[in-house]
């Protein structure tokens, strides 16, 4: 039986070295548009809104591999409320080297990965005062960017200061609250993909139908319309609140009181 290749073999390949959707065809995944054109663009600052199983995670994986391989030394790093979602992520970056064919090195563990040419990918909790001390991060991946807070998030960005490395953030809505949903919002230069359950074609009609009639209209609304609903627990919507503001009234205790 042929050995199968290391990392560094893959590495000399010059047409998976030059087109990062090839991470996917070599690994026998069909990508939609939306991923073929995330992986070739690879954008500095990317915000990935897409419905449950439209396939954020393994472009987000493909991405990462495809900067392990053809960045020797690089450092990703996996980021989610809880260390089972990013090991999670990992083993789905785990997966695609493997059905490229290939190995690591004999370092890696269930939360991480390490290349053959010194690359490592390490996936982490969720809790801010155990994630300290990594630097030059070349790709930091956030999973369920929606429900990590955001003391967590701005703890982990400094880690990209001196690299210049990459940031992606996948999720699905949760609620207008927190920083994914003010980043969306926002007019900063994040490059915004959003996929919608309509436009995956791997999930039926039939099926969207079938959740729709039984879900709640705002959980469908997020998981699979990907908007940024009301959350679920709220008294009162936000229309609500804004319908109760008057603006003609003036301050109980004016400004300087």
């Amino acid at each position: 039986m042929a050995a199968r290749p290391s990392s560094l073999g893959l590495a000399r390949d010059l047409s998976l070295a030059l087109d990062p959707v090839g991470v996917l065809a070599a690994a026998g995944l069909q990508p939609d548009g939306w991923q073929s054109e995330f992986l070739r663009l690879r954008p500095q600052r990317a915000l990935l809104c897409c419905c449950r199983q439209a396939g954020k995670s393994v472009t987000t994986a493909a991405a990462a591999l495809h900067e392990a391989l053809y960045r020797p030394g690089a450092l990703i790093l996996m980021l989610a409320p809880s260390q089972r979602q990013s090991a999670e992520l990992l083993r789905k970056t785990r997966d695609l080297l493997n059905r490229l064919g290939s190995t690591a090195s004999d370092n890696e563990s269930t939360l991480s990965l390490t290349l053959t040419n010194g690359s490592r990918i390490v996936s982490l909790p969720g809790k801010e005062a155990t994630i300290r001390g990594f630097s030059d991060v070349d790709l930091l991946a956030i999973d369920e960017a929606a429900r990590v807070d955001e003391d967590l998030y701005t703890a982990v960005r400094p880690m990209l200061a001196v690299s210049g490395g990459r940031l992606v953030a996948l999720s699905t809505p949760y609620g207008q609250r927190g920083w994914f949903y003010q980043a969306w919002q926002s007019s900063e230069p994040w490059h915004r993909t959003l996929v919608t359950a309509h436009d995956c074609p791997r999930i039926s009609a039939d099926f969207l139908a079938e959740e729709r009639r039984t879900i709640s209209p705002l959980v469908f609304a997020s998981e699979y319309e990907c908007r940024f609903t009301d959350a679920a627990d709220s008294a009162f919507s936000h229309d609500q609140v804004m319908a109760a503001l008057d603006h003609t009234l003036t301050p109980l205790y004016p400004e300087g009181w």
